[in-house]
């Protein structure tokens, strides 16, 4: 039987893992936990959530929307345990963490032809193998890449958490629910501040004490996890149009929208706990609590894990990775998840899809897939390994990198529709020709 050898238990790993061994493919899938854990993770189950966001907007006039769908339509057992644990969150889809990973690892370890082995891996396994070892790659492995690519140059970048109260902590008598423009359900906790609070609670944080980072620079974080801190220090209403902004949202006190709200983000099933949307940080522990205190309805807050900092490491993809997420100097090895390039822990799924798919069709000599770039998947593959592409960034899904169409279409919503659409066509006409054929719709077929 064929065997591919899956390192990482990540969102990326476990999805390839999935649709390789749903093609009738034998996987090792290796991972260091609970032996050995990076500094980011906590529990022993695979899929791990560390920076407990939601899972971001779910409709189709959003790209990551689009994305998850073309992953649900393709069979992601990331997708449809998402589905199955997911909270109230508004337009979003927001999961239950827990909930969440433990059923994905119930669904890997059960599965016949995936072997699960508990190991730090140190060197390049022989034979086929998907790298999907995430941002927090260790050492010894990061060094064997490095010895691999023959110098070629690495880039790393800091991602910031954010931290965690307990509900029952929060002053209501100061916070509203609500969410933006009132769409879905009032799922949010609103923290409204008048312009006096706002301008003292921006002062001490931005003149807050920091955790030491080795090599942290405001110029190396990538945009879309900047600390809190850091947006405070760019100027006086850099975060009140940003995580602070209140447009949209009205306060029943006072019939009027405030001056700025901090939101907070429900993070568990049962409604217990809440995080703090937006404010990734990697102030000290003790400055976290005595500056986010300042803000009146988390004056008495109770703060169960507070933000940390991560370093994140991610390959010079456009020069190094084909579309495939293969090596382009050796063929065997392909790579996955947030170390090629993709942001965010849906693309990081849809990446370790792809290459899961990918790596299938080419062990069972059938054609490529091929995924466009008027989908969603496809032109986040195209993207990470696009050689025009001179200074190389993370990058989250977005509109701006799928084809565009080929006629005008008035309105932003519309177009985005549009788009949809059209890549939703593609995907099933490409099931509908027998692009892939032989392979289960159903989750529950297997495992």
């Amino acid at each position: 039987m064929m065997k591919v050898t899956v390192v990482g238990a990540g969102l990326a790993g476990c999805e390839a893992a999935w649709q390789l061994a749903r093609k009738g493919i034998g996987v090792e899938l290796v991972d260091m936990k609970p032996e050995k854990k990076s500094p980011a993770h906590v529990s022993e189950d695979f899929c791990e959530l560390v920076c407990s966001n939601s899972l971001r907007s779910d409709e189709l006039t959003n790209a990551v929307g689009l994305l998850k769908e073309e992953m649900r339509r393709l069979g992601s057992l990331v997708m449809e345990c998402a589905d199955r644990t997911r909270l109230p969150a508004g337009g979003a889809l927001a999961v239950d963490r827990t909930g969440f990973s433990g059923m994905v690892t119930d669904r890997i370890r059960r599965h016949p032809l995936i072997t699960c082995v508990t190991r730090e891996q140190t060197d390049i396994p022989e034979g086929r193998v998907i790298i999907a070892t995430g941002p927090l790659t260790a050492d010894a492995l990061a060094g064997r890449i490095d010895a691999l690519l023959e110098g070629t140059q690495r880039l790393s970048f800091f991602d910031a958490a954010a931290p965690i109260v307990t509900a029952e902590s929060i002053d209501m008598e100061h916070a509203f629910f609500a969410s933006r423009y009132g769409k879905g359900s009032a799922d949010y906790i609103n923290c409204p501040m008048t312009e006096a609070e706002y301008q003292a609670f921006r002062t001490e944080l931005g003149a807050a004490g920091e955790a030491a980072v080795h090599g942290f620079e405001d110029a190396g974080v990538f945009e879309g996890c900047v600390p809190i801190e850091v947006m405070a220090r760019r100027g006086t209403d850099t975060i009140r149009f940003g995580p602070l902004k209140p447009v949209g949202l009205r306060d029943p006190k006072s019939g009027r929208e405030p001056y700025a709200v901090v939101q907070l983000r429900r993070d568990n099933s049962e409604g217990t706990l809440y995080n703090l949307v937006g404010f990734q940080t990697h102030l000290k522990f003790g400055e976290q609590k005595r500056v986010f205190s300042m803000i009146p309805a988390l004056k008495n807050a109770e703060f169960v894990r507070f933000g940390v900092m991560h370093r994140n490491t991610y390959l010079d993809s456009p020069r190094l990775l084909d579309r495939y997420y293969r090596l382009r100097s050796d063929r065997r090895i392909s790579f996955a998840g947030q170390i090629t390039g993709v942001e965010g822990y849906v693309e990081s799924a849809a990446s370790g899809l792809l290459a899961g798919i990918e790596t299938s069709r080419e062990l069972m000599l059938l054609p490529p897939a091929d995924f466009p770039g008027e989908t969603a998947i496809g032109a986040l593959s195209l993207y990470v390994s696009g050689g025009s592409v001179s200074d190389f960034q993370p990058m989250n899904i977005n509109f701006g990198i799928i084809s565009p169409l080929n006629q005008k279409v008035r309105g932003k919503r519309n177009k985005n529709m549009a788009i949809s659409q059209r890549s939703l066509d593609i995907i099933d006409g490409m099931r509908a020709d027998g692009e892939f054929e032989g392979e289960s719709s159903d989750l529950n077929e297997r495992g």
